[in-house]
Formats: C-alpha cells, sequence, structure tokens
C-alpha cells in the first residue's frame, strides 16, 4: 500500500465520523473537486485503506459479547473451525499469556457459554481459556453478523443440535444456522 498523504488521512477521518458522507460533502470541506476525491476514494478502496463494512451495531442490540482468549497449540485450527460459526465475529492471533482471542455474539449469553464450553474448553488442542463478558462497547461497534435465511438440520461445524447437551435443557438456543434455533433474532 502506498503511503497516505494528508489528503488521505483527512478523507479516512472524515468517513469514519460519518460513513454515509459524500463525496460532495466530502469535497466541499477539503475544497477540491468532487471528481478529484472519488479517483482518491477509488485508489483508497483499491488498496484496502477503507472498506465498506453493512453490519449490526453491537452498541444499539440486545445482543452479548464475548471475549474468549486462550492458549492452543495450533490457533489456525481453532480459528478454521469456527469460520462459519453464525455466533463468531472475528478471531485474532495474539502474544503475550494467550496466542488466540476470539469473539462471540449471542442474544443470550448461556448460548456463548454453551458454544465454549462444548467447542473451546473440551478441544485437546487448547490449553488455556479465560472467558470475558464485554459490558459494553465504548463506541459504536458494527460487525457484519450473518443472518442465516436458509436453515439446515446441522449446523456449520457439523453438529446436530437436539443431539448436544446443552439444547434440551434450554441452556443453549441452537445454531442460528438451523431449524432447531429458538431465539429471535438470527
Amino acid at each position: 500500500m502506498e503511503k497516505l498523504d494528508e489528503t488521505d488521512r483527512k478523507i479516512i477521518s472524515l468517513l469514519a465520523e460519518n460513513p454515509d458522507l459524500s463525496q460532495s460533502a466530502i469535497a466541499c470541506q477539503l475544497e477540491m473537486s468532487q471528481p478529484a476525491i472519488y479517483a482518491r476514494m477509488k485508489r483508497l478502496r483499491n488498496s484496502g485503506a477503507i472498506a465498506h463494512v453493512v453490519g449490526i451495531n453491537l452498541k444499539n442490540v440486545k445482543f452479548y459479547i464475548a471475549k474468549v482468549e486462550m492458549t492452543a497449540e495450533d490457533p489456525w485450527k481453532v480459528l478454521d473451525f469456527f469460520k462459519n460459526c453464525p455466533m463468531y465475529l472475528n478471531g485474532l492471533i495474539t502474544s503475550g499469556r494467550h496466542n488466540l482471542c476470539l469473539f462471540f455474539v449471542s442474544e443470550k449469553l448461556q448460548a456463548i457459554e454453551s458454544c465454549i464450553n462444548h467447542h473451546i474448553r473440551r478441544n485437546p488442542n487448547v490449553v488455556d481459556v479465560e472467558f470475558n463478558v464485554v459490558i459494553t462497547p465504548a463506541k459504536d461497534l458494527v460487525v457484519p453478523v450473518k443472518l442465516w435465511n436458509e436453515k439446515r438440520d446441522k449446523s456449520p461445524c457439523g453438529k446436530r443440535c437436539t443431539e448436544q447437551p446443552c439444547y434440551p435443557s434450554e441452556k443453549c438456543l441452537g445454531c442460528p444456522a438451523t431449524i432447531f434455533y429458538r431465539g429471535n433474532i438470527f
């Protein structure tokens, strides 16, 4: 990626404050032409410096967010396992005490806890797990959450909800990608 100049940084700052700001409004604020702003924004998008994310603002919905830090012998295996999980937001390879940090979301905290207990704590690849609940994001936190339109009888991880011990006890809502999901949002 090219080095960002002062104008690039101003454009990015303006869009970070208001993602719906038009190119004409940016041009007006920066005293430039709209075609010049268009060319810069196109270059910034193509380089990956700016991206448009459509998702749910977790600060404004009734979702629980969990941050799960762990030590895994092969963190990439854990990331690969969760890549299609509807409750999984993102994962980070980290340094320090733990080498992996995952973020999960659900409308019921026990659903996240059941997922963590079943798929992480019992995973022989995982050595140490620290589960934390996010009380509230300080700023808007817009994340792309996949809302499954076509429900299946098996979850993306290959499990059947009705065969899991947490499902009959109603500690878990079921996987949002399945016909067994008992929640309201996904």
